[in-house]
């Protein structure tokens, strides 16, 4: 059967933010493929989303609204029109606001669609103006992008696809292979061309196993190796002394802090061989144009924006970013001209608003934080709380609360789905127009819709539409169409958007940004860092003001930050649960567990689909032979993992892939399809990182036993 071939975007939360051609007939998806045009997808989809026309015709979807009938988490609902269930939502909300005020009502969303118009700032507008509680969303990069910010300021950094002339790679933090594989062939024509990559990660990923070089750091130790990497550069005389002079600002403060910080100490905290550190240096300073690529995961430990800050200085200090393929790579969606005050309009936010991290949902909805108005009603939509945040049972004992109103959008019946009171269905991207960014690529791409929404299914949008009509909100902000808020996603005539036209990229499907080619971006060739003093701010003046969430991050609202005091040099800021630093926990609980991403799941996404199950397998805990041996366990072994926060089970995998004292146990897998009904996060804590209220899902003890 002939297939007629529509251009789309992936709308996964990932940086490649590949180019996708659907194939349909019949109004039905048939297939979905890589578009062979798109410089950065080349054809190519990974294994999360290679058969997403499975996704979309699902016989487990979502497709009509939905009403509780049985207890919450029974998963039992019948069918309802969407005239009742917006009947009682609107209805349920406006007497949570009569008898306790709009704060009472929390909407917890972040990136399940990455869509300019679906995704994280899609529903801003309506709590907004409803007076909810602003929802501080701190999932992913948050400290990251603090602890860049005051460095280097909002860059894009290095050119993704500049990194074939690159010479000295360093993967920090970076699973390339599994979370960012589309810039794995630029990576590997460097190497063609003479380049040696390093991989610095406690455990041996598949990208690790690529590398020419594995750097098996302890856990939570990414700001000592830094501090201990800046140290040897002066010392040793590595510094590019004119890059420095002229483009920077605090090289002598940083170098006397750098004083604190030798190889063999270093050598000590990381459990490195000084050898391996002054390589390190060296490597970064004499191979030019050296470049170093930081992960999502960096920031995941009580120092990891601390971290952040060390690694950003080391480009300016060696002078990494005079060529093409040289500097550092964080997010490049700073380089977008995305308008997102059109969507999360923080000009509608009360005065003085209540404030709550994501992070902090069980316990505030179990009653054990203390909040000026308790939340009596969550609206979940983009995300899957009860699998991808901390300490879960205290999730799952908040959603069970019968007084508790919970709303949510999406797909399937997820984990949080089965406690609501009402669900509303979600259309797919095959289902939905929408424009993309990318944090991985300097590529602009356009969803084209495939098909008409399945059953009753509606974009995010028309269900924010729906939902403002329902509360009597008539503002235009709430009666926006789709096309309108594409005609407002932009700045169409920012200079980068020369040349690009709305239509241009609906007939194309993508276009890159009017930046410098590979060959020829060189962003801070010169300086010209967007910071206060247009230098890399080796001692940060942003610090001076303290700690802060970049206000993207809840909603554009950017009062009642901590403000806590930032040093403004960077430091190396130990673990809070180590080995080294917490003897007492250490004795109950003797293993650093890290919770790296899936090959097969993005973040929960696909983890009920079968194909990525099959693929991914039973969730794993891979264990440093000589920890299984001392416990007697085996590979294949059904093992528990636990620690004061709770417990799951899981298949022992044996390998001297993660070195000994570390577990590593891959996040994404649903809670009512595991074997005792808990997943990783049982384990992870919510206290959050030094910088931008970051979590620290690397920074937890555990016991490890077999069941």
């Amino acid at each position: 059967m002939l297939e007629e071939k529509i251009i789309g975007a992936c709308p996964q939360d990932c940086p490649d933010t590949c180019s996708m051609i659907y194939g349909v007939s019949g109004g039905k998806v048939l297939s979905v493929k890589g578009n062979p045009d798109h410089p950065f997808t080349r054809g190519r989809l990974c294994a999360k989303v290679n058969n997403y026309q499975d996704k979309v015709n699902s016989p487990d979807r979502v497709l009509y609204p939905l009403l509780r009938t049985g207890p919450k988490g029974s998963g039992k609902f019948r069918q309802i029109s969407w005239s009742e269930a917006l009947t009682r939502v609107a209805t349920e909300w406006k007497r949570i606001i009569a008898e306790h005020g709009a704060s009472a009502i929390l909407p917890y969303s972040y990136l399940g669609t990455q869509g300019i118009l679906n995704g994280l700032t899609v529903g801003d507008a309506l709590f907004s103006k409803m007076g909810a509680t602003v929802s501080e969303r701190t999932f992913c990069d948050s400290g990251a992008c603090t602890a860049y910010t005051m460095t280097i300021g909002h860059t894009a950094g290095v050119d993704p696809e500049s990194f074939v002339h690159s010479r000295y790679i360093v993967l920090w933090a970076c699973n390339t292979l599994t979370t960012n594989s589309h810039h794995w062939p630029f990576i590997e024509e460097a190497r063609k061309r003479g380049a040696k990559v390093v991989v610095i990660d406690p455990y041996r990923s598949r990208t690790a196993r690529m590398a020419d070089v594995h750097v098996p750091i302890r856990p939570g130790t990414d700001g000592a190796l830094a501090m201990g990497i800046i140290h040897l550069l002066f010392r040793d005389g590595l510094i590019d002394r004119d890059y420095v002079e002229n483009y920077t600002v605090g090289a002598a403060e940083l170098e006397q802090r750098a004083n604190d910080y030798p190889p063999e100490l270093v050598a000590e905290i990381t459990g490195l061989p000084v050898e391996t550190i002054k390589e390190l240096a060296e490597g970064l300073a004499k191979t030019q144009p050296s470049v170093i690529r930081i992960g999502v995961a960096i920031e995941r430990q009580t120092g990891g924006g601390q971290a952040v800050r060390a690694i950003s200085c080391i480009p300016a200090l060696v002078g990494s970013w005079r060529k093409p393929g040289g500097g550092l790579l964080q997010l490049p969606l700073w380089v977008f001209p995305v308008n997102w005050g059109a969507f999360m309009r923080p000009d509608l936010i009360p005065e003085e608003p209540q404030v709550l991290n994501q992070w902090k949902l069980g316990a505030a909805l179990t009653g054990e934080m203390a909040l000026k108005t308790p939340i009596k009603s969550l609206m979940v939509y983009n995300a899957n709380p009860v699998v991808m945040i901390p300490e879960q049972a205290n999730v799952v004992r908040g959603l069970e609360r019968e007084d508790l109103f919970t709303v949510v959008s999406d797909h399937f019946l997820t984990d949080t789905a089965r406690y609501a009171d009402i669900v509303f269905p979600a259309t797919t991207q095959a289902e939905q127009e929408d424009i993309m960014f990318s944090w991985g690529h300097f590529y602009l791409s356009y969803n084209n819709p495939a098909v008409a929404p399945l059953g009753e299914a509606v974009p995010n949008t028309e269900l924010f539409r729906r939902l403002a009509a329902a509360m009597g909100f008539d503002d235009p902000v709430f009666r926006r169409s789709d096309k309108e808020q594409i005609a407002e996603a932009l700045d169409w005539t920012a200079p980068v958007m020369d040349g690009i036209t709305l239509e241009r990229l609906k007939r194309d499907g993508y276009a890159r940004l009017n930046l410098p080619s590979a060959d020829d971006y060189a962003p801070h060739a010169k300086g010209n860092f967007p910071t206060p003093s247009g230098k890399c701010e080796l001692k940060s003046s942003i610090a001076e003001k303290g700690n802060f969430v970049v206000a993207l991050f809840r909603q554009g609202y950017d009062g009642q930050q901590s403000g806590e005091p930032v040093d403004p040099l960077p430091h190396y800021i130990p673990p809070r649960e180590s080995r080294e630093t917490n003897a007492e926990l250490a004795a109950k609980y003797p293993l650093s567990l890290i919770t790296p991403k899936s090959h097969a799941f993005l973040s929960s996404s696909f983890g009920n689909l079968p194909q990525q199950r099959r693929q991914a397998g039973e969730q794993a805990v891979t264990l440093h032979p000589d920890d299984a041996t001392l416990r007697g366990i085996s590979s294949g072994d059904r093992i528990r993992v636990h620690n004061d926060r709770g417990a799951f089970e899981a298949l022992a995998i044996v390998s001297d892939d993660i070195r000994a004292g570390v577990v590593v146990a891959p996040v994404g897998y649903w809670r009512s399809l595991a074997r005792g009904n808990a997943t990783v996060h049982a384990l992870t804590s919510t206290r959050y990182a030094d910088l931008g209220n970051a979590p620290t899902f690397s920074d937890n003890l555990v016991a490890v036993e077999r069941c």
